[in-house]
């Protein structure tokens, strides 16, 4: 599927999980034809049962309901869960089951965020259904109207359809184009494009981030949760702030950090980094697990983490928009979030004890094995 810039968009920008799974789960009660839901980490608890409900109260109005999980990812939800959702009438398949006599093809997982309702609305983000995401995880949401909306579907319907997903399943994109209505467009509208990664197989994100670190004049803000950076990203990020753009990075801080081992491989660029002028800024409140981009008048918002493994292995998706105002809004959120942040002091990171540069030797020893599996 070609990622292609679509005009006639609507985009609202949707900041923290306790204001916008509202949002979401409204959207879906208002669901009439369609609501197909991609997602990777689910676990039984208080935030999947909200979406369970939902969906099981669509399913009874006569909403057809897709539901693709990952088959490592959703090894959490448990069986009762499910069979409460496929006994409403809710189809769910299944991305890739782990299986034992393929060890290296278990590292490609889905790991896409999404909620289409109707032909009507799609919401992306790093959103996962696991109930620490209510009150511990940071995260950042994009709510979009207009011509995207149907790349969305695509992207979904592309992967229902094939081989990879397992589970009894309709044809996902016959039935949407049969039962939903026409994509509304709106006048004046913003530019979109859904783009997508396949891991090494199909690198548009990386491509995408990559031509846009090179071109940025005058900002270049990143937040991920994860930062293992490639080497090419890193030549690019050190190439902008020495041109004169003001590069910033917001990180969680260690002590929050799910996956310590990965910000620990991260952390051995840092002093190149910071030599080259670049800011890094580490989320003090909780555990931030955005992962959101701005350069100039271009944002891009999704599933992807800028580390080796969502660019090596993982299927992930982000929104991207090109529109000042939208910009500008992702700007002042920022400024919010570097605020509640430590920033890295150059000189003190020079000094950091002998245990700290260990553990990023050892960590960065472990991710550059990885980074070589194929």
């Amino acid at each position: 599927m070609r990622e292609v810039w679509r005009s006639a968009n609507r985009f609202r920008l949707l900041p923290e999980g306790k204001r916008f799974i509202p949002v979401i789960l409204k959207a879906i009660a208002t669901a009439q034809h369609t609501l197909l839901v991609e997602q990777y980490l689910v676990e039984s608890g208080r935030l999947s049962g909200l979406f369970i409900d939902a969906l099981v109260r669509a399913a009874d109005r006569g909403v057809i309901v897709l539901v693709l999980l990952d088959g490592y990812g959703s090894q959490g939800l448990k069986r009762r869960d499910v069979e409460k959702l496929t006994g409403a009438g809710v189809f769910v398949r299944y991305f890739n089951p782990l299986r034992w006599d393929s060890l290296s093809n278990n590292l490609t997982r889905d790991h896409r965020k999404l909620v289409v309702v109707d032909h009507t609305l799609a919401f992306t983000g790093g959103f996962c259904l696991v109930d620490k995401f209510i009150d511990a995880w940071y995260e950042v949401a994009i709510q979009a109207e207009g011509p995207v909306v149907k790349d969305w579907i695509r992207l979904f319907s592309r992967l229902w359809d094939s081989t990879a997903a397992q589970g009894k399943y309709p044809v996902a994109q016959q039935i949407v184009e049969q039962a939903s209505p026409p994509v509304a467009e709106f006048t004046p509208g913003m530019r979109g494009r859904v783009i997508w990664a396949r891991g090494y197989r199909h690198q548009a994100i990386r491509r995408s981030l990559h031509q846009r670190t090179s071109s940025a004049r005058h900002r270049l803000w990143l937040c991920t949760p994860y930062f293992a950076p490639t080497r090419g990203l890193r030549r690019r990020l050190v190439g902008a702030a020495r041109r004169g753009v003001d590069v910033r990075i917001l990180l969680p801080v260690s002590r929050n950090n799910d996956h310590p081992g990965v910000q620990f491989a991260g952390q051995r660029f840092y002093t190149r980094l910071l030599e080259a002028g670049i800011r890094i800024f580490e989320f003090q409140p909780n555990f931030i697990h955005a992962k959101f981009c701005v350069v100039d008048d271009w944002t891009t918002i999704g599933s992807c983490n800028f580390d080796h493994w969502s660019l090596q292995w993982n299927l992930e998706a982000n929104q991207e928009v090109e529109d000042r105002a939208f910009a500008c809004e992702v700007a002042e959120l920022f400024e919010r979030n570097f605020l509640a942040s430590a920033e890295i002091d150059p000189e003190l990171w020079a000094r950091r004890p002998w245990q700290q540069k260990l553990r990023e030797w050892l960590y960065g020893k472990i991710s550059s094995w990885l980074n070589r599996l194929r």
